[in-house]
């Protein structure tokens, strides 16, 4: 360190009292008895004694008058002047000329802040660590400038994605993490952050409304309504389309509250102005609704322009109707399912009977690894886990109602555990199909014809069961099918044909392995081919046909001195032409056994079929289920909470719409996994907290 660097204070002590005059006389002895670096950019001070004479040097950057209380004996080395104008601060501030009144200033290089130098640095080493890291070892470093527009989005963000209340960023321990990590940071307000989550919607809206206008396919939606805390009933909307690189989209576009009355006419009123808002009235190609009364004349009043007159229009939810199809045939065994759900009650009522049940379990040698089900009454698939766990563990039931005696009144009849082996597997094809329907991934619509085959195949085969509860069971169910699906559903039957893997081959043996008529079998064949050939000429087969007379007229060379000029078109009326449906139809399918992603297949083959793949495209991307809109009410319970019952509606519909918008709707706290995962317990594994006596207290129990 170099004097220049700074200002030297020399300061004596008075000699020691042991020192004597001849030692002073003799050669100098000079011992170091100390440095101390008291902060890199401040003070360095070292001691040393000279013939017992103690003397301490300071190098000191801050002001000159910092010394003033030393009374003892100070000199300085070098002006001030010179002093200041060669401090470290030098290397981040520039000078700038002398002003009128004489007073010298510098700029900071990092932020442009302008400090008056004519009184010495320290009011500007204090500015250093806001505009450069100096508490790393080596020379300090810029610090990276706070941007304060990108923070507040940032903040913004947050609060959509977690579902953060607005007050979040004026709590204390926010705002002190904030300033923590940059001290720059100016604290806002649940106003300005409400403003700014608006101002976030507002634009991503316009974003997602030139997207829409940009999709060369139809638009398929979703609607439902849902009764939030308050007892508002909002009308969630959802799109579904497939983009230009062939990949499923799902956006929610609306999640509003609408006044009552709740009828169809309202209700399509409603669905028209949100459709006109997205400037999509045009392009909607179906409606998926669930079974509510009032649906059938809210499609009826839409008055948009549909497809095919509206006959391609509705399409029921699989997964509500399967729902409708076993809860009504579940009521049949109702007194045997309620035994075993007490069952499974009582031995989680307690933890003592869980580890006898766990002790149960062990000495019947029942071990297979499934947890203890209890089911949620308004859900079957729920039921139905229920009662898969409780007949693996039916034999520990019998061990524990023998050791409970009275104490355990609920338990099933031989009997009744054999009707609840036989349900299980009448049940499992439904269970199977309903999570196939209900995954998140959105199932594309050709999984639509041959699931509900199976579920008609499976109750066709029960119906005259030798056990006449079964056999009642499968001819409710046959009534609920025929009521929503008899016919099935003609646009959703088109899905299957476009999958070359099937085709029209699949659906003839799918209907004649039914118990029907070969004439009843022809007539649903002919429904569906004149259907989609309807379909194809009407709104995808014209452009085949513009197409090709535009190349024609345009290939054709016209010599008036030709006397067969015109032979071509002449001969042509008599080759039969053919459409790209018919093409397609034509050749073989592939192997049925191979897995197929459909969307990719009509991807790489719309060079082939142009006008056709348009179609396949629009088709596929009909949703089979509402699960969209149910993921939007699952949302907007955590949105609308009891913590947050007064937000608006429009902040409601801002913070939902927006969070799907931009990280896709997902139930990060909490979802219908979660709750099922709650109401199952892992108790076969609590055996290994006992000591090995016989319905033992465990060992975590004991005193």
């Amino acid at each position: 360190m170099n004097a220049g660097e700074g200002r030297w204070i020399i300061v004596k002590k008075n000699p020691s009292k042991h020192t004597s005059s001849s030692a002073a006389a003799a050669s100098p002895s000079i011992d170091l008895l100390n440095i101390t670096d008291s902060c890199h950019l401040y003070r360095l001070r070292v001691d040393l004694r000279v013939n017992g004479i103690h003397f301490w040097l300071e190098f000191d950057q801050s002001e000159p008058g910092d010394m003033s209380n030393n009374t003892e004996f100070a000199d300085k080395v070098g002006s001030y002047s010179s002093s200041k104008d060669h401090s470290i601060v030098w290397n981040y501030f520039d000078k700038l000329p002398l002003g009128q009144d004489g007073v010298k200033k510098a700029s900071c290089i990092g932020c442009g802040k302008v400090f008056q130098a004519n009184k010495g640095t320290l009011n500007m080493k204090r500015h250093l660590p806001k505009c450069f890291v100096i508490d790393e070892p080596g020379p300090p470093k810029k610090r990276a400038h706070l941007d304060q527009v990108m923070y507040r989005e940032k903040l913004a963000y947050s609060i959509i994605k977690h579902n953060y209340p607005f007050s979040y960023v004026e709590h204390e321990g926010t705002r002190d993490l904030l300033k923590f990590l940059n001290p720059d940071v100016t604290p806002i307000t649940r106003n300005i952050a409400e403003a700014d989550v608006l101002k976030i919607y507002d634009r991503e809206k316009t974003n997602l409304k030139e997207t829409l206008q940009k999709v060369t396919s139809r638009i398929c939606v979703t609607t439902d309504l849902w009764s939030s805390i308050t007892t508002d009933r909002y009308m969630a909307l959802t799109a579904h389309y497939i983009d230009d690189n062939w990949v499923l989209r799902k956006k929610v576009l609306n999640f509003k509250v609408i006044r009552p009355p709740y009828n169809g006419k309202f209700l399509a009123k409603y669905m028209i102005s949100f459709l006109r808002d997205w400037r999509i009235e045009k392009k909607v190609f179906t409606i998926t609704v669930d079974d509510a009364k009032y649906n059938d004349v809210f499609v009826k009043w839409l008055n948009c322009n549909l497809l095919c007159e509206g006959d391609f229009t509705r399409v029921r939810c699989c997964a509500r109707v399967l729902d409708l199809i076993v809860q009504g045939a579940l009521k049949v065994i109702e007194g045997t399912i309620e035994k075993v759900r007490e069952s499974v009650k009582y031995v989680r009522g307690s933890s003592d009977r869980k580890y006898k049940f766990a002790e149960c379990i062990h000495r019947m040698r029942l071990q297979c690894g499934k947890k203890v089900h209890q089911d949620i009454v308004t859900k079957w698939n729920s039921t139905y886990l229920m009662l898969d766990s409780a007949l693996a563990y039916r034999h520990a039931y019998t061990q524990l109602a023998i050791l409970n005696g009275s104490e355990y009144p609920a338990f099933p009849s031989k009997q009744e555990w054999e009707r609840v082996e036989t349900i299980i597997k009448f049940l499992k094809p439904f269970y199977n199909i309903t999570t196939l329907f209900s995954r998140n991934s959105y199932p594309t619509s050709n999984l639509y014809f041959l699931n509900v085959w199976k579920i008609q195949k499976c109750i066709e085969d029960q119906i005259n069961n030798v056990d006449k509860v079964i056999s009642e069971m499968a001819n409710k169910m046959k009534k609920k099918f025929d009521k929503y699906w008899e016919s099935y559903s003609m646009i959703l039957s088109f899905a299957v044909v476009l999958d070359p893997r099937y085709k029209f081959k699949v659906v003839e043996f799918c209907f004649k392995k039914l118990k029907m008529t070969d004439e009843v079998c022809k007539t649903k064949l002919d429904i569906i081919f004149k259907g989609i050939h309807k379909l194809y000429d009407k709104k995808y087969g014209i452009l085949s046909r513009i197409n090709s007379s535009t190349t024609e007229s345009s290939n054709i060379c016209v010599d008036t001195l030709d006397d067969l000029d015109g032979f071509e078109s002449f001969a042509s009326e008599f080759e039969s032409e053919k459409s790209q449906l018919d093409m397609y139809l034509e050749e073989p399918e592939l192997d049925y056994k191979e897995e197929l992603d459909v969307l990719q297949y009509w991807k790489e083959n719309q060079g082939r079929y142009p006008q056709l793949s348009l179609m396949a495209r629009d088709v596929l991307s009909i949703p089979i289920i509402t699960i969209a809109s149910e993921s939007s009410f699952s949302i907007g319970g955590r949105v609308l909470s009891k913590y947050q019952s007064s937000l608006p509606s429009s902040n409601v519909e801002a913070l939902l719409c927006t969070r799907d918008w931009l990280f896709d709707l997902e139930d990060e706290d909490e979802n219908e996994n979660d709750v099922e995962e709650r109401l199952a317990e892992d108790i076969e594994s609590l055996y290994s907290s006992y000591d090995g006596s016989p319905f033992s207290i465990p060992k975590e129990n004991k005193k």
